[in-house]
C-alpha cells in the first residue's frame, strides 16, 4: 500500500532546509516521489511506516517531526470534496492540516483563530486526523497555525489544497502505470 509523508516545519523562512529531491532520489528504490519544497513526499512501493521514517531521520539533516498516511486516508479525504459547497475569498487558501494522530478533546467547529471577524485561520471540518479550512495570506497566519494545533492538542503540519489533490493524481497516475502491467502478468 502506497504511503503518504508530510514533514513539519522544513524549508520555511530559511530554517530546517533540505532538499526534498534529493532525499527522493536517494529512496527511489521504495519509488518515493518528491511533491513541491515543502517536505512531502508519496511513497508506491510497500513500505513499513517505523522503517520509513527511520529512513528518512537518517537521510535528514536536523530532527524532523514526520506525518504518515495510506494512500487510502488521502484518496478518501480528497473524494469528500470537503470544499465543493464552500467558497473562499481571494485573499484566502484552502488548506489541510495534517495532525499526528487524532485529536483527543475535537473542539466546536467550525472555529476562528483568532476568534472573531479579523480571524486568519477558519477551520471548517475535522475528519480524522485532518483539519480542514481556510487561512488569509498574511505573515501573522503561521501564529495563528500554531495556535491551531495547540487548540486540537496535536502537531501538525500544514498543506494547501492543490498539494493534496496533486498528490492524488500521483496515486492514480501510478496505479494506471502498474495496473497494464499485472493484466499483462496474468495471460502468461
Amino acid at each position: 500500500m502506497a504511503l503518504v509523508v508530510f514533514l513539519k516545519g522544513v524549508n520555511v523562512g530559511g530554517h530546517r532546509r533540505f532538499r526534498p529531491s534529493v532525499v527522493a532520489r536517494k529512496l527511489r528504490k521504495y519509488g518515493m516521489v518528491n511533491v513541491g519544497a515543502a517536505g512531502t513526499f508519496v511513497v508506491m512501493k510497500p513500505f513499513g511506516r517505523a522503517r520509513l521514517r527511520a529512513e528518512l531521520l537518517r537521510r535528514l539533516p536536523f530532527d524532523a517531526d514526520i506525518m504518515i498516511c495510506s494512500a487510502h486516508e488521502i484518496i478518501s479525504l480528497a473524494s469528500a470534496e470537503p470544499f465543493a459547497d464552500v467558497s473562499c475569498g481571494l485573499d484566502m487558501v484552502r488548506f489541510v492540516s495534517v495532525l499526528a494522530t487524532r485529536p483527543r478533546v475535537k473542539p466546536a467547529i467550525p472555529f476562528r483563530l483568532p476568534p472573531g471577524g479579523g480571524w486568519l485561520v477558519k477551520v471548517i471540518e475535522l475528519r480524522g486526523r485532518f483539519a480542514i479550512g481556510f487561512y488569509r495570506r498574511r505573515m501573522r497566519t503561521i501564529g495563528a497555525l500554531g495556535q491551531m494545533e495547540k487548540r486540537l492538542g496535536r502537531a501538525a503540519t500544514t498543506r494547501n489544497w492543490n498539494t493534496i489533490k496533486q498528490i492524488v493524481g500521483i496515486l492514480q497516475s501510478y496505479g494506471k502505470r502498474v495496473e497494464p502491467q499485472m493484466k499483462t502478468d496474468e495471460h502468461r
